[in-house]
């Protein structure tokens, strides 16, 4: 082993080396003018320490700077709006109000002479001045048996002039915040008005703002808040607007209440389509895009249900058309594949209501059925693999609907079979524009084809020729498999052709006549032994493999 002198020697060494090196170095950064390099030291434990400390009075920070703050206000705010609320008997109809006015000036002075010192408090107190503007002047009509102002009409434009300045106000401060709280009061005053074309005007008003300013100042936040509260508002409107105290009850409106809704879903869709791109679809946009289909769709669904049932059918169509649209819009522009899913699969179901509207059962099923294929060679455009899976799911489950609800099985059941397969062939077809990576779904469709067949087959073919039926339909398995090249539709001939046997085997030789026992056994033996001629010709041959492609 080396000595002490040794490593000494070569600890020298090795700090010429270093030094020489540095010397080097610094040469080169004076003659190519180039500031020396700082170093950055690791953080140690005490580091850690440190910024744990540091992190802990950030959040202390936070709690008692903001959201006390916050809290504190809203709680200032709902005290005041609860002083006007009192009935004051004995004083003139106009003091709650104007105490109000009063208070809501003194509240917007606090937060202008905060501005500079606060500038967070006074954002948070020009709010609450604005709502207690707001309810202030509601309070001139409302929630007094002697109100000041006697028509609503005249109330509701004080209210939205307020709106209007409140909303001024809060762009000018280029606050999401205020913005937010502006709308909320201009939605607010919709429902205050009993006309139909007002409320839905001043609606139509706000939603657009919501869009606008949520697309020109990139808030992603006041487009989802905006799209909610319009949702919202309609669906308290067409409750009667219980809110304001009337019975809770569906509101007798013409189609075009309902009709609204789709505009509503293509309005805050154009929302995303304009937004400022920043690479892929991020979680706002596609909760957005969720919200906008279940929140649009499910108003629009209920509001037909409950009041247009004379006009489902075409009224569920027209919602496919808007919604299928809206898809094809999505992927045409940015190929988005979220957004896409949603619309294309809410325009589906919108179809899946007409089709269950306008025919009886169980033909609605069959026609459910061959939606399926359509919904999966438009899945094939859109390049969406959750679309193909989704439809699978529904497919499934509308076959153990129409098991269940159909009371017999017929042979139009067989439909079931054919779209399983054409849907298999399709998913192999334009398997590479899909980018599907496996067989599971091809192979899932096969598998329900495979069980569809020979169960119907049993259910509507007289006995005697269920054995025969089977047959074929192995055979023709067989052949596609020859003219495909394709591996998965021989095995599926030869497990229908080993469920032949087994039926025969086990309950052929009890149920069926002799005569057509004899042919059945007759044939099946034939038509093994062909089979097996046909392997042993192929393997002696050592012809071309099969393969799985299109």
């Amino acid at each position: 082993m080396p000595d002490d002198h040794t490593n000494k020697g070569n600890d020298e060494l090795l700090g010429q080396i270093l030094a020489n090196l540095e010397a080097r170095i610094t040469r080169i950064e004076r003659e190519l003018n180039l500031a020396p390099v700082q170093l950055e030291r690791s953080p140690g434990v005490f580091d850690r320490a440190q910024t744990s400390e540091e992190s802990g009075d950030s959040l202390e920070e936070r709690i008692g700077l903001y959201w006390f703050a916050k809290v504190g206000i809203v709680a200032l705010m709902i005290g005041v709006v609860l002083l006007m609320l009192l009935p004051y008997s004995g004083l003139h109809p106009a003091f709650a109000s104007g105490l109000g006015f009063v208070l809501a000036g003194g509240v917007t002075l606090a937060s202008r002479l905060l501005r500079k010192s606060s500038p967070f408090i006074a954002g948070y107190l020009l709010g609450g001045g604005l709502v207690l503007f707001f309810f202030a002047t509601l309070r001139l009509h409302y929630f007094s048996t002697q109100p000041v102002l006697s028509g609503r009409f005249t109330e509701v434009v004080i209210l939205l002039l307020i709106v209007g300045a409140s909303l001024a106000v809060s762009i000018r401060q280029r606050s999401v915040y205020l913005v937010s709280v502006s709308l909320t009061m201009g939605f607010a005053t919709g429902l205050m008005s009993e006309q139909i074309y007002s409320f839905f005007a001043v609606t139509l008003v706000m939603a657009v703002l919501v869009v606008y300013l949520s697309t020109k100042y990139g808030w992603p936040n006041l487009l989802i808040y905006g799209m909610s509260l319009t949702y919202f508002t309609h669906f308290v409107w067409f409750l009667n607007n219980p809110i304001a105290g009337n019975p809770l009850e569906f509101r007798t409106a013409p189609f075009a209440a309902a009709g609204i809704v789709l505009f509503w879903a293509a309005l805050f869709a154009s929302g995303n389509l304009f937004r400022e791109r920043e690479g892929k679809e991020n979680v706002r946009v596609i909760l957005t895009s969720l919200l906008n289909a279940a929140l649009g769709y499910g108003l629009y669904f209920m509001m037909t249900v409950a009041k247009f049932q004379d006009r489902l059918a075409v009224s569920h169509i027209v919602a496919s058309a808007v919604f299928l649209a809206m898809a094809v819009v999505f992927w045409s522009r940015e190929k988005s594949r979220f957004q896409t899913f949603f619309y294309a699969m809410t325009g589906y179901a919108a179809l899946s209501v007409a089709i269950v509207a306008d025919f009886r059962t169980p033909g609605f099923f069959i026609l459910l059925c061959w939606q399926s294929l359509l919904v999966v060679s438009t899945a094939v455009w859109f390049r969406s693999k959750f679309i193909v899976v989704g439809n699978f799911v529904i497919y499934t489950l509308i076959f153990i609907a129409y098991l269940a609800l159909a009371g017999r099985v017929s042979l139009t059941s067989l439909s079931f079979g054919v779209v399983a397969l054409l849907s298999a062939r399709v998913l192999s077809w334009q398997r590479a524009r899909l980018d599907l990576k496996t067989d599971k779904m091809r192979t899932a469709y096969l598998a329900a084809a495979f069980v569809i067949f020979p169960y119907a087959l049993y259910h509507t073919v007289p006995n005697d020729y269920i054995s025969l039926s089977w047959l074929a339909v192995a055979i023709v398995y067989y052949v596609i498999s020859v003219i495909l090249k394709n591996a998965k539709y021989r095995w599926m001939a030869l497990l229908t052709f080993l469920l032949t046997a087994l039926y025969l085997i086990i309950i052929g030789i009890i149920k069926l006549e002799p005569v057509f026992r004899i042919i059945s056994f007759l044939i099946l033996g034939i038509v093994l032994l062909a089979i097996s001629f046909a392997y042993a010709r192929t393997k002696m041959k050592a012809g071309p493999k099969d393969t799985d492609q299109p």
